[in-house]
């Protein structure tokens, strides 16, 4: 602490402009970290026991019921909809074959959801990327910023530069600390999304070939 204060009494405008930045990115990283396990936590479980409770069931209207009920994220039931429910007739939707209408609507319904569940991803990418750089900046200006200072007052020694030097290397750490929980956190959610995409995809081949086998 009396490094980070050290250093904010002695920095510029830059230099606090790229403190708060960084706290800025720390706090959103976290707050979206903790949100983000848990919806991922959440789809997992409601796709196991969703589709499991889907093809349990006794016939395809109590099949969407069940699944309503268990799909808190809405990442599901939208690929049983685009099955089973026929577009209006006069519109641009009912041209080309059944199969490549089934097809389209099941497509769209899949990228709605995984782009649902991806949300986010690219902050945490971005913040893991640019952090350990935004806090080496902070510390390259503070080490600018106090060397003018001891220029202005003159006589340089060690004594005199050890002091602003380690406090300004403070931001090179506190951007490592702030990019390293992000790039963990986005390497989990990306194993855990790649579990959820192959549910998604699964479950939406295997409607395919149910509704294709109905309208045959």
């Amino acid at each position: 602490m009396d490094g980070l204060n050290g250093f904010w009494a002695e920095a510029d405008v830059v230099g606090r402009a790229v403190a708060l930045a960084l706290l800025a990115m720390s706090v959103g990283a976290w707050v979206l970290i903790f949100w983000k396990g848990w919806v991922l936590r959440r789809a997992l479980a409601d796709l196991k026991r969703g589709i499991d409770a889907f093809w349990n069931a006794p016939d395809r209207d109590t099949a969407r019921q069940r699944l309503a009920a268990l799909d808190r994220e809405g990442v599901i039931t939208p690929l049983a909809e685009a099955a089973f429910t026929r577009p209006g007739a006069g519109t641009l939707q009912t041209h080309g074959a059944i199969e490549s209408q089934l097809t389209r609507r099941l497509r769209d319904a899949l990228h709605a959801g995984l782009g649902q569940l991806q949300a986010g991803q690219v902050f945490l990418a971005s913040v893991g990327a640019t952090a350990p750089f935004v806090g080496l900046f902070g510390t390259v200006w503070g080490i600018y910023h106090a060397l003018l200072g001891m220029a202005e007052g003159g006589g340089l020694s060690i004594e005199r530069v050890a002091g602003p030097v380690g406090e300004a290397l403070v931001m090179t750490a506190a951007g490592l600390a702030v990019a390293i929980p992000a790039v963990l956190a986005y390497n989990v959610f990306g194993k855990w999304l790649g579990a959820c995409e192959a549910e998604l995809e699964g479950f939406a081949h295997d409607l395919r070939e149910i509704a294709l086998h109905d309208a045959g």
